[in-house]
């Protein structure tokens, strides 16, 4: 942080603008969160693309849309840390003022400042306390817990298989053969360099099955029968004995 800098700011200039600098920031982790799930896809930004009322954020390690309709504000926050790290972080924000999912900037202040100094210090706000990691989950993972179950029969069939995650403001995308799922502190975890879902267990009750032009879709739901957001793509064989739980329309 440095002297014209504030530990917590929103940012003056139109999300578009300060979002096209994220390649220069090394790299980042853009991680949502809803209904239970984290969706997180992490390393330097290759392209990104403004068209209308989207970004596009591409490249090796992302695959994003953000709909600049829906996210209106951009707010730096310099307090967030991990261990004696600092992870600065850009909140993604909308017009109520709304966290809807933060950029993270995994390789350090100093970079993740360089980035933005172009646009000058922002209007400072009052810093926030954050909640606590720990807690908000089981200790363990029940055997039958329907997201563990299909992640280990997704595994089994050794097919690649696309995780999608989609909420207001954002559509972010990750394809690929799967990794061993790792269940801890009542998650279920999908964990490779460049990828994080984090499920918590029960947090899918059902799965709403569509398949069309061979490519099958499982839309997770919750206890109240509601999608939140978290969608499996694949082809069929992807898909062989994973339960569909509660719901099977």
């Amino acid at each position: 942080m440095t002297n014209t800098t504030h530990p917590r700011e929103l940012l003056k200039q139109p999300p578009a603008e300060i979002l096209a600098g994220l390649p220069a920031m090394g790299r980042v982790m853009l991680s949502a969160r809803s209904g239970g799930a984290t969706h997180e896809r992490m390393g330097s930004v290759g392209t990104v693309t403004i068209e209308a009322n989207k970004a596009r954020l591409t490249g090796e390690f992302h695959d994003s849309t953000l709909d600049l309709s829906v996210v209106t504000r951009l707010v730096v926050d310099r307090t967030s840390k991990m261990r004696d790290r600092v992870l600065p972080r850009l909140e993604c924000q909308d017009a109520a003022g709304e966290v809807l999912f933060s950029l993270i900037g995994l390789d350090g202040l100093e970079l993740f400042d360089k980035a933005l100094a172009p646009f000058g210090p922002g209007e400072a706000l009052e810093p926030i306390e954050r909640e606590s990691a720990a807690g908000g989950g089981s200790p363990d993972v029940p055997q039958d817990d329907l997201g563990a179950a299909t992640f280990a029969a997704i595994l089994r069939n050794s097919v690649p298989v696309s995780i999608d995650f989609t909420k207001p403001g954002l559509a972010q995308h990750w394809e690929g053969a799967l990794p061993e799922p790792k269940p801890a502190m009542g998650f279920v975890n999908i964990m490779q360099g460049d990828f994080h879902l984090h499920l918590r267990a029960g947090a899918v009750a059902s799965w709403h099955r569509q398949e069309a032009d061979s490519e099958v879709a499982l839309t997770a739901r919750d206890v109240d029968g509601q999608p939140f957001g978290l969608v499996l793509r694949g082809p069929a064989a992807a898909f062989k004995g994973v339960p569909l739980g509660n719901a099977h329309g």
